[in-house]
């Protein structure tokens, strides 16, 4: 019951975050996410959780191609068609991730995630 509660209270928390969020901020939660998903499906792996990691690379999965969808080609020109490839890698190494029960390439997704999560604050402090 525990569990159900704290996963209520913590999509309640994220709701709120978002209800209010201007674009910037839903990519940054967005990121966040991302980043959770992925550690969450590192710990399955090393705990040879096979349901648990497929469930959280899905929804990591999801939220590459919810980035994807959020990039604008036609403001954004070579850098949205450079994420645009960075998120096509970062979702290929999911699934290879997920076929391959490789715990280091959900490090990779990790890191670039960050890496893009960094770039992604420092827009907004200039904003």
């Amino acid at each position: 019951m525990y569990s159900t509660d704290l996963k209520s209270y913590k999509d309640v928390g994220t709701y709120g975050r978002l209800n209010d969020a201007n674009p910037h901020e839903v990519v940054a939660v967005m990121l966040d996410t991302l980043l959770t998903r992925v550690a969450e499906a590192r710990g399955c792996i090393e705990r040879g959780d096979t349901p648990g990691k497929g469930t959280a690379i899905g929804k990591a999965m999801a939220l590459v191609e919810g980035l994807v969808l959020s990039l604008d080609p036609e403001r954004g020109g070579t850098v949205a068609e450079n994420l645009q490839r960075l998120y096509d890698y970062m979702s290929r190494t999911l699934l290879r991730a997920n076929l391959e029960n490789r715990a280091e390439l959900l490090v990779e997704v990790g890191d670039l995630t960050g890496q893009i999560k960094s770039a992604w604050e420092e827009i907004g402090q200039v904003q």
